[in-house]
């Protein structure tokens, strides 16, 4: 049976279990195997074709910008105190910034920023030009991508929520699969197999062999 096929099957059997108040995440977990992950660390943001949720981004930037959420060069004294920062990393889903502030962000923000992968990377979260244009475009770009890093021998992401279309939950994990086996050293063969299931729900396996 087809990858596809399966998913769609396993998004059926999710489906009978007790509706729930709230729209359940989807979440996919993909099991690995013959991966070493000190030695082949995956970081990557994938691009997926149907929007999961709005993040809540912030942005560093040398002046406020009425399009995000805005934290200035002459605020970043208040984040001194690691409870501050806390608070500020639980708050948002992703950080921007300016470039020519990065190695202030870095030396203010990265010591809470950094283990919890929250950091603006330059695959997807520094700005050489700040105007209304590029932070819109990125807003977009940040919502309709996912961020993929390996730190166990499974990677469980968020792709969807219950009130979408099965056809679009397989089109959003077919799209991190896809790009999962290009960046994995033996593609497939580092896939032990995959998980899916709804936030209350008990997961669905699927193999790939």
């Amino acid at each position: 049976m087809e990858l596809k096929e399966q998913l769609g099957t396993a998004l059926n059997e999710l489906r009978k279990e007790k509706e729930r108040k709230f729209d359940q995440s989807l979440d996919l977990i993909i099991n690995l195997q013959k991966f070493d992950i000190k030695k082949n660390q995956v970081n990557l943001f994938v691009s997926v074709p149907h929007k999961i949720k709005e993040k809540k981004i912030c942005a560093f930037l040398e002046i406020k910008n009425e399009n995000v959420e805005t934290i200035t060069k002459t605020e970043f004294k208040k984040y001194s105190d690691k409870k501050e920062l806390k608070k500020l990393a639980r708050n948002y889903d992703f950080f921007i910034a300016q470039a020519s502030l990065m190695p202030l962000v870095a030396s203010t923000f990265g010591r809470v920023l950094g283990p919890t992968g929250k950091m603006p990377s330059p695959q997807l979260g520094i700005l050489m030009n700040v105007d209304d244009k590029a932070i819109k475009e990125l807003k977009t770009k940040i919502n309709d991508s996912i961020k993929i890093r390996t730190k166990e021998p499974s990677i469980k992401i968020s792709i969807g929520r219950s009130s979408m279309k099965n056809e679009e939950l397989i089109e959003n994990i077919m799209t991190v699969y896809n790009a999962l086996l290009k960046a994995f050293t033996k593609g497939k063969e580092n896939i032990k197999n995959i998980e899916i299931k709804f936030t209350m729900t008990k997961p669905q396996k699927i193999r790939i062999r």
